[in-house]
C-alpha cells in the first residue's frame, strides 16, 4: 500500500471518529444526521463547482452509491437511537473491511498479497475486540452492525470503480446530495420539519464537514490503492474513538480492548510494510 494512500486513509479515520461521536452524543441522532448531511453538501458545493470533473460513465456508480449511502445513514441514525455505540460501531466498522476483502478476492478477482490479507483480518478482529461483544450486546445492536457493515463494504467496492470516472470532490458531492435529499425527504415526511430545528447547531454542522472530509480522503486513497487495505486503515477510527472516550468520558480499558488495540496496531504495521 503506497504511503500516500495510507496517510489519506488514516487521516480519514480521525475525522470519521469525530463525526460519529458528535452524532451519537446528539439528543436526536436522526435529525442531527439530516442537518449534518445538508451542511456538508452546502459547504462543499462551491468547491465541487470550481473543481468539477466527471465523465458520463460515472452515473451508474453514483446511482448505486447514493442508494447505499442512503441506507447507511438511515441505519446508522436509527441504530444510535435504540442500540449502544459500543456495539454498533465496532461491528459495522470492523466487519466491513473483511467483507471488502472476501468480496474483492472471491467475486472480483482482486489480487492481494498474503500480508495485506492478514493485515485486514487483524484490523477487523482488533476493532471488534476494542469495543465489541464483551458487555452483553443487544441483538438490535448486532443486527444493525451487520447491516451497516454490508452497506459500507458495498459502497466501498462501488466507489473504488466509480472514482475512476470523477474527481473525489465532484463524486462525493453528487453522491452525498442524492443521499441527503432522500434522507431529508424521508425524515420530514415521517416526523415533520420541526424535528430538525432542535439539531441545527454548531456540532451538527461540524459533524457534516467532518463526514464529507473523511470520505473525500477515502476516495482519494482509493485512487491510489486497493479497496481492502484502504477500508482497513480507515476502520482504525474505532481505536481513535475508544481512546477519545477514555480521555473525555473516563471509560476504563479492559483486557479485551487492549488486546484489540494490539491487533489493530499490528495490522497497521503489517499493512504499511
Amino acid at each position: 500500500m503506497p504511503a500516500s494512500a495510507f496517510g489519506l486513509a488514516l487521516a480519514a479515520a480521525f475525522l470519521h471518529a469525530a463525526w460519529n461521536i458528535l452524532l451519537a452524543r446528539s439528543r436526536d441522532p436522526q435529525a442531527a444526521t439530516a442537518v449534518a448531511l445538508v451542511a456538508a453538501i452546502v459547504a462543499f458545493a462551491p468547491v465541487a463547482a470550481l473543481t468539477w470533473d466527471a465523465e458520463g460513465e460515472v452515473w451508474p456508480y453514483l446511482l448505486a452509491t447514493s442508494l447505499l449511502h442512503l441506507a447507511y445513514f438511515a441505519l446508522l441514525a436509527a441504530a444510535y437511537r435504540v442500540a449502544e455505540l459500543s456495539v454498533v460501531y465496532p461491528l459495522a466498522r470492523g466487519l466491513a473491511p473483511v467483507l471488502v476483502l472476501v468480496t474483492g478476492v472471491v467475486a472480483l478477482g482482486v489480487d492481494l498479497s498474503a500480508s495485506a490479507a492478514a493485515a485486514v483480518c487483524l484490523i477487523g478482529t482488533g476493532v471488534v475486540l476494542v469495543r465489541g461483544m464483551s458487555r452483553g450486546a443487544a441483538w438490535e445492536g448486532i443486527a444493525f452492525g451487520l447491516a451497516i457493515a454490508g452497506c459500507i463494504a458495498a459502497y466501498t467496492l462501488v466507489d473504488k470503480e466509480g472514482i475512476q470516472h470523477a474527481s473525489p470532490i465532484t463524486y462525493l458531492e453528487l453522491a452525498t446530495t442524492f443521499a441527503a435529499l432522500g434522507y431529508l425527504a424521508g425524515l420530514v415526511s415521517v416526523r415533520g420539519v420541526s424535528a430538525l430545528r432542535g439539531e441545527v447547531s454548531l456540532a451538527s454542522v461540524a459533524a457534516g464537514l467532518a463526514m464529507f472530509g473523511a470520505y473525500a480522503l477515502v476516495l482519494a486513497a482509493l485512487r491510489l490503492a486497493e479497496a481492502a487495505p484502504v477500508a482497513a486503515v480507515r476502520e482504525t477510527s474505532i481505536l481513535i474513538a475508544t481512546a477519545g472516550a477514555g480521555l473525555v468520558l473516563g471509560e476504563r480499558f479492559g483486557v479485551a480492548r487492549w488486546t484489540g488495540a494490539v491487533f489493530v496496531v499490528a495490522g497497521l504495521v503489517l499493512l504499511a510494510a
